[in-house]
């Protein structure tokens, strides 16, 4: 290819998505990444305590992520996602052994939290009626503002669904962004509502399939290389030039910049630049429960403990524990000896021994998803005149997700095109 080039940092899905729209559109495209594989926060590895590839964390999609799909067309990976058909979410409460599924019903009226069969035992509809506020909320408030924590309701629905979509506990995160996902998904009925799960691993699903369509198309990837500076044409205060480990990028007046970073390295390039503050973190623990998941579904909500939710997958138990900042020193040997008891009763078996486990702790997972945050989103637009922004924290009203990685890259790359 030939003619003005986009140099794209970072190769998470906010980078890939960017980077397969504007090669496909025939621009020329460098995407530089700092460590040795792509996927970023989304990526898999082989354990050798487990003996298998694992992903670094759990992440649940929805038919509703149309962004994900029309990705997952590109690259050729449609058939590498398995889809809860109709949808429906088993719960388990690991205090009591309870269980039941949530089944939405299709359509925008949403008769089915009437329905015994298919709604949370013991809530009432005056306490589905509160959610109503979630919908209505202003841009101050919180999940905990517009839905009461002491019903049946919010700990055996709102709180696994509310903690795990923002990463953040309730009374600090945004209702809008909580809203948003609802609207998306159980507000328009059972069809946008269905599970998605990748079929073997995140890397073989999402990311190797996007590297190897990336390079078919002549874009340059370079991994292990890591931007140091960018250097700022004296009037004017555009990138003239690309600073990294191995080498300097110049940037001609035509050329563009995609900064497709996590929002707390964006300041070590960009210290100018706004962008939200803190970060909050998730905790996986995956457990080989070989012989013991079969009869599993690929998902199950999990309450009345620590964990909010568990996939199942060949043989391979792993669960979630979303703004888990507060387990940041233990160590992993604690974590699992106190969360594994949880999977055993989901699993069926109360007497299971601890079996061979990873423990994985996403430090900085997601920005603080709350409603001083949103204001900071900036968008793909920036003050510095030829960069651009991605990923998941820059697209306000959505939640950080691979729905919204996928969505800024690809308006990042719009800007350009």
């Amino acid at each position: 290819m030939s003619g003005p080039q986009t140099i794209i940092v970072g190769a998470g899905l906010a980078g890939l998505a960017a980077a397969l729209r504007l090669s496909a559109r025939g621009r020329r495209v460098t995407l530089l990444e700092a460590a040795p594989a792509a996927g970023g926060r989304c990526r898999s590895f082989h354990d050798p305590a487990l003996g298998r590839v694992i992903d670094n964390g759990n992440h649940l999609m929805m038919t509703a992520n149309e962004a994900v799909f029309d990705y997952l067309a590109e690259v050729g990976a449609l058939d590498r996602v398995t889809i809860g058909e109709p949808a429906a979410y088993p719960f388990i409460d690991t205090v009591t052994g309870a269980r039941w599924t949530v089944r939405p019903n299709a359509g925008r009226v949403p008769w089915w939290v009437l329905r015994r069969s298919r709604s949370v035992p013991g809530a009432r509809l005056r306490d589905w009626l509160a959610g109503l506020r979630l919908l209505l909320a202003g841009p101050d408030a919180t999940v905990a503002d517009c839905i009461p924590g002491d019903t049946w309701l919010w700990r055996r629905f709102w709180e696994p669904l509310s903690v795990a979509a923002l990463n953040t506990a309730a009374d600090e995160a945004s209702a809008q962004l909580l809203a948003a996902t609802c609207r998306l998904t159980f507000a328009r009925g059972e069809r946008w509502s269905r599970p998605v799960t990748v079929r073997d691993s995140l890397a073989d699903t999402l990311i190797d399939p996007a590297i190897e369509c990336l390079r078919d198309r002549g874009v340059e990837i370079s991994f292990g290389e890591r931007v140091r500076s960018m250097q700022r044409t004296p009037t004017g205060g555009a990138v003239s030039a690309i600073e990294t480990s191995r080498r300097t990028l110049a940037v001609g007046p035509d050329d563009r910049v995609i900064l497709a970073v996590p929002s707390w390295n964006l300041p070590d390039l960009l210290p100018d630049v706004p962008v939200p503050e803190g970060s909050r973190m998730i905790l996986n623990l995956h457990f080989d429960a070989t012989g013991h998941t079969a009869q599993m579904p690929p998902l199950t909500g999990l309450t009345g403990g620590v964990a909010q939710w568990l996939f199942c997958r060949d043989g391979l138990a792993s669960v979630t524990v979303s703004a888990a900042d507060r387990f940041a020193d233990d160590t992993a040997e604690a974590l699992a000896r106190r969360i594994w008891p949880e999977v055993a009763i989901a699993l069926g078996d109360r007497t299971m021994p601890l079996p061979a486990f990873r423990v994985v702790k996403e430090r900085r997972a997601t920005f603080a998803e709350t409603p001083a945050n949103e204001p900071r989103r900036p968008g793909p637009d920036c003050t510095v005149p030829n960069v651009l922004l991605a990923g998941d924290w820059s697209v306000r009203g959505l939640p950080a997700t691979i729905e919204g990685a996928i969505r800024s890259g690809r308006m990042a790359a719009d800007r350009i095109t």
